[in-house]
């Protein structure tokens, strides 16, 4: 392939990625990729900025990038920006870029603080950029802020390894110098699904803020935690230089005089730098799309041929074909299947903000009310010891017995336990119901109005689901009492409606 072949890679990954982004779905093909993570503040969407030369994303304190974007630069003589659920528009100021961003972040996440894994493509089209494709991923967090939910930490690490768990993803671990490298989120969370440091790439921000007499110098020569793709330094603006619009020109100028006249770094300024990144990150991401080239062309044509079989069948169509009923049922259960489990799981694709559903209101049930329902047990301990010395006395009879005895522990254990039958039968009440709805919201989606005895079938299996799995717990108490508006009790394998 030549060096034009070689320049036209990048873009064509960026149509292919386009392509899956409209059609929602990535067709089960993991494209090469650079994903940028690192803690909040580590200085991401500034590498970002310099490398456009453009002050274009969102900025603030808190959990700023709340959606993935999808950065694809494209050296060209205009400068303009295009999003890709904004077809045919044109973006000229970039201070209209960075509103687009926020407000299709809020579309999907909702005011707050919340994240969601769908992405935001962007394209810029710049002479002062080189053809790559980066995906600003959120800040790795440790507290949850204002309204987000408690395990915002854990949600932010599962959408990272969502992408950097690929082989085909490169990862650009970013990480400040005025932390201890031993303590970086970024590298902790490449380091585990990358141990060799094959696809890592170090990027050592905030240089400039170390404390006097000291450097980073061992990191940057790859002595100290190596990767195999070493690591560059850079120097951003200061928070300063941002409120004062210091322009992103000066801001490189600058950088480079710090590496030139730093006695640490002076031997090696040639190799740090913002626009050294770039060109490096444009190498490696052409070579590594070279590298993975074979087996995404061959995934893409099994796929191609698959298709082009299914075409051929249509060819042939009949709407009375049995075979088609069957096959299209298949796929409405299937998908009810995903639905129901997004929404269960909490990885749903739209995000409810008006009220808990799904998952999050069956814990909260098991969580909170539950365990309310308990305490209002009326508890008598006065009488629940005259129960015991009876209970003890009786069994012992004429004897005198110096240990407690099984039966009158199993007969007090017994009473006990019938207490909780009630809040465990509301609990259950309340789930089944949850699950109803749950059912029906996924049934809406894939169902047309006709099929209702398809969904009362998903309605009556989960019922079902839920009735069967509670039966061996309930198996402890006394006979069955049946609950209102409820199958009766399975038995001898057989559930009686």
């Amino acid at each position: 392939m030549g060096n034009r072949g070689m320049e036209d890679l990048i873009p064509l990954i960026n149509k292919l990625q386009d392509a899956f982004s409209s059609i929602g779905q990535s067709c089960n093909l993991d494209l090469p990729q650079i994903a940028v993570v690192g803690g909040q503040s580590a200085g991401k969407s500034s590498v970002l900025e310099n490398f456009v030369g453009r002050d274009f994303l969102p900025r603030g304190s808190g959990i700023v990038t709340r959606r993935p974007l999808i950065l694809q630069l494209c050296f060209n003589k205009a400068e303009y920006a295009e999003f890709l659920h904004c077809k045919g528009r044109k973006f000229v100021d970039f201070e209209e870029v960075r509103a687009e961003i926020e407000a299709e972040t809020d579309r999907i996440t909702g005011s707050n603080k919340g994240i969601s894994p769908i992405p935001i493509n962007l394209r810029v089209y710049s002479p002062n950029v080189l053809n790559l494709t980066l995906i600003d991923l959120p800040g790795m967090t440790k507290v949850a802020v204002g309204d987000q939910p408690l395990d915002i930490e854990h949600q932010i690490r599962d959408m990272l390894l969502q992408f950097i768990t690929k082989e085909s993803c490169l990862i650009l671990a970013v990480t400040p110098a005025n932390q201890d490298l031993a303590n970086s989120d970024a590298l902790k969370i490449a380091k585990e699904v990358d141990p060799q440091g094959l696809r890592t790439i170090g990027v050592i921000t905030k240089l400039d803020l170390m404390d006097e007499g000291t450097d980073a110098k061992d990191i940057l020569e790859n002595k100290l935690l190596p990767l195999r793709r070493g690591y560059i330094g850079v120097v951003n603006r200061s928070q300063k230089d941002i409120d004062g619009r210091k322009d992103i020109r000066a801001a490189l100028a600058a950088e480079r005089k710090f590496f030139l006249s730093h006695p640490g770094y002076r031997h090696m300024a040639e190799r740090m730098g913002t626009p050294h990144l770039q060109k490096q990150l444009n190498q490696q991401l052409t070579n590594h799309i070279r590298d993975t080239l074979p087996g995404l062309r061959s995934k893409l044509q099994s796929q191609v041929l698959s298709l082009e079989k299914e075409v051929e069948e249509y060819k042939n169509f009949r709407p009375d074909d049995p075979t088609r009923k069957t096959k299209a049922l298949l796929q409405m259960v299937q998908q009810f299947g995903v639905d129901f489990e997004k929404r269960i799981e909490g990885s749903g694709d739209q995000v409810d903000t008006a009220e808990l559903s799904g998952g999050a209101k069956i814990n909260r049930i098991f969580h909170e009310r539950f365990p309310f329902e308990l305490v209002k047990i009326v508890f008598d301990e006065k009488e629940l010891r005259r129960e015991i010395s009876h209970a003890i006395k009786n069994v012992h009879g004429v004897r005198t017995g110096l240990f407690t005895p099984d039966l009158a522990f199993e007969a007090i254990v017994k009473k006990q336990i019938i207490k909780l039958k009630e809040p465990c039968i509301k609990c259950i009440d309340l789930v089944i119901q949850e699950l109803i709805n749950t059912v029906r919201q996924c049934t809406n989606k894939v169902l047309q109005p006709g099929n209702l005895l398809v969904f009362l079938s998903f309605l009556y299996f989960s019922r079902l689901c839920c009735y069967f799995s509670v039966y061996p717990s309930l198996s402890m108490l006394p006979p069955y009492t049946t609950l209102p508006h409820s199958p009766a009790p399975p038995q001898n394998g057989v559930v009686h409606p």
